[in-house]
């Protein structure tokens, strides 16, 4: 049934506020902005038509307090709801709450977020609906019960939050001495993220590749998936680089990964945009591992390679219009390639590093998206995830791709702040990533290697000394040429006039 609107709600904050109410401009919808008082100056409230303060910084008097978002819904006559990702964008509560009020919830039935936002219904559901499932228990609460099976299935295991995401309540075991007090720190962790202490346990799989693929479904019944993404470049279950297609996957268990998502997303007449998880081991046997009720932050690399806006199918099936497009229309076209570029330390172990942008300069040219939601002079909060954008390339394959990736971060700059954009350059180097063989493990297993070639490089700061350092020795040597170019220094790439042009800029950054 047709549900339209003329005005959407984003109860979210960052670059995928950003994102969508872009794509709400470009539906001719127009976009309502929640901020709390640490983004009063945010660049989603500029980005969007209103915005309405919500609280304090910490989320949980702003961003996931329920009440709330709906009194600013109702003030700003918004029609619809976007939760894009993260905060309360996969809690079916939310969902129906929004839909009580009157809202249309842009997002999946509360249904199918119940179904599977559970990982042990979702592993009931899915085996139900014949899909692949790693080998493990269903909640379970007893240590030693859970020992028995880790003991049987063999270790390593991966100890697991039942309502757990992003790596909370999450523990890998390879030892039999270790299980019990993993078992209960998981435990632990877990009701201190979700306010649910169940856990599961399953079989870890060795060096495994996370391939995830997307899902789009609408409420005629009909599920489709816009092909894989490989996101394995991983730090602490935290994605860092993802691409599409997969470097090393044939085209026979591609097409059968496909075929199992959709069946999926049909298991729980599934409406929306979605994503199903896969685990890929050397083999390439797959194992389904969860799926994602909501937009994913990736999403990107999925629409540069099929030339399908997400937001704005997601909108158009919130809406009631069926999807015109078969599977057989949708083919993957070039490589995409995106890098999460964060305000953190990789070498403190990717400690994040809030503070104040004082200069932000992003890259531009052919083939290059940069989706951010911070500007130059902005404050990264401490209360929020570190993100800073998605640096996101496309290529007609996968070298052009790597090579405009590498382009695009050389242009990057942010200053004020830690951030991984050379660490970034660094693992795109790494023949395990050149030969697409790179696994979720990759990082925590090269972490050494990967920072020592961190520190082997002259950092940005110290390039820009040494230039100072080159210019000063030029004047007192020759002098200033305002009235023409100098001749360039021994060893130096410019004149010791832009030189000094550019201490200068230094001194006002």
């Amino acid at each position: 049934m047709a549900q339209r609107f003329n005005k959407v709600l984003i109860a979210n904050r960052g670059e995928i506020a950003v994102r969508i109410a872009r794509g709400l401009r470009e539906l001719g919808i127009g976009s309502v902005a929640v901020f709390s008082d640490a983004d009063r100056r945010a660049a989603h409230v500029r980005a969007c038509d209103e915005a309405y303060n919500i609280g304090p910084a910490p989320s949980n008097q702003s961003y996931l307090v329920v009440e709330r978002l709906l009194e600013v819904a109702k003030r700003a006559g918004a029609g619809a709801l976007h939760p894009g990702y993260g905060f309360l964008s996969e809690r079916a509560h939310f969902a129906r709450a929004v839909q009580a009020a009157g809202l249309v919830w842009i997002g999946p039935p509360a249904d199918a977020i119940d179904a599977m936002g559970s990982k042990t219904l979702a592993r009931e559901k899915m085996i139900a609906a014949g899909v692949p499932v790693v080998p493990g228990t269903e909640a379970i609460h007893d240590p030693h019960e859970a020992f028995a099976f880790a003991r049987e299935a063999g270790f390593p295991v991966l100890i697991k939050a039942a309502a757990g995401g992003g790596g909370k309540g999450m523990r890998r075991v390879d030892r039999e001495e270790d299980f019990i007090a993993a078992f209960d720190g998981a435990r632990r962790e877990a009701a201190a993220a979700f306010g649910d202490d169940t856990v599961y346990v399953e079989k870890f799989v060795v060096e495994p590749k996370h391939i995830e693929f997307q899902l789009l479904s609408d409420e005629h019944g009909n599920h489709l998936h816009l092909f894989e993404r490989d996101c394995s470049m991983q730090r602490r279950h935290q994605k860092v680089i993802e691409e599409t297609p997969c470097a090393i996957l044939r085209d026979d268990v591609r097409r059968r990964m496909g075929e199992v998502a959709t069946r999926a997303a049909a298991a729980v007449d599934y409406v929306g945009a979605g994503t199903v998880e896969f685990l890929l081991d050397v083999n390439q046997d797959f194992y389904f591992l969860e799926m994602n009720t909501r937009l994913q932050v990736e999403h990107p690399v999925t629409e540069l390679v099929t030339g399908l806006d997400l937001v704005h199918w997601q909108v158009r099936v919130a809406q009631g219009e069926a999807l015109p497009f078969t599977q057989d229309d949708l083919h993957q076209r070039g490589h995409a390639i995106q890098c999460r570029v964060y305000a953190e330390d990789p070498r403190r172990n990717f400690m994040p590093s809030p503070g104040l942008i004082t200069h932000l300069t992003t890259p531009a040219g052919p083939g290059v998206r940069d989706d951010s939601g911070v500007t130059s002079g902005a404050e990264v909060p401490m209360h929020y995830d570190p993100m800073i954008s998605k640096l996101v390339v496309w290529g007609e394959d996968r070298e052009v791709a790597i090579g405009r990736m590498h382009r695009a971060l050389s242009e990057y700059t942010v200053r004020g702040i830690q951030n991984n954009l050379e660490f970034h350059q660094i693992a795109l180097d790494h023949p395990a990533f050149r030969q697409g063989t790179y696994d979720t493990q990759f990082i925590g297993n090269h972490l050494d290697e990967l920072v020592a070639a961190l520190d082997a490089r002259i950092q940005p700061e110290d390039r820009d000394l040494a230039d100072v350092a080159a210019a000063i020795a030029a004047f007192e040597a020759d002098g200033p040429a305002p009235d023409a170019e100098a001749a360039p220094t021994p060893g130096a790439d410019e004149s010791p006039w832009r030189l000094y042009g550019r201490y200068k800029q230094l001194q006002r950054i």
